[in-house]
Parts: structure tokens; sequence; C-alpha cells
């Protein structure tokens, strides 16, 4: 059951199911997968730097609004 789960859960993934389907017809041990599994490293990091980067921009803004200063207004 598990088993069946978890493929259902990859192939609903078309990156996933790219990977599963080459780790099938290739195994872990072939020189293609290795570089697979690699280059899906890199996409994680790729996707992480871009999270980094927004947070980064975010965290400036919040900064940004909490510094802003008071004028004071005289009222006749």
């Amino acid at each position: 059951m598990y088993k069946e789960k978890n493929e259902k859960e990859i192939n609903s993934c078309p990156v996933s199911k790219f990977f599963f389907d080459f780790k099938e017809a290739f195994g872990k041990k072939s020189k293609f997968y290795k570089h697979m599994a690699q280059s899906r490293i890199e996409f994680f990091k790729a996707i992480r730097s871009l999270v980094d980067d927004k947070i980064e921009v975010l965290e400036k803004k919040a900064s940004a609004e909490n510094k802003k200063e008071m004028t004071r207004i005289e009222v006749e």
C-alpha cells in the first residue's frame, strides 16, 4: 500500500516522474543518473537562493517602514 501511494505521489509531479522513470530505466549506478541527481540538488539550491533573496527584500521593506520619522506640524 505504501509503495502504491508513493508511486502515485511521484507520478503527480512531472519532474519527479522524469527522475523516477530514468532511475528505473538506467539504474542508480549509471553516470547519467548521478549527473541527474546532482542537477536536482543544484535545482533546489537555485530555488533556495530565490527564496532567500525574497526574504531579504521583505525584511528590508519592513525595516524601512519601521524607521519612518515623524514630523511635527504646528497648527495655529
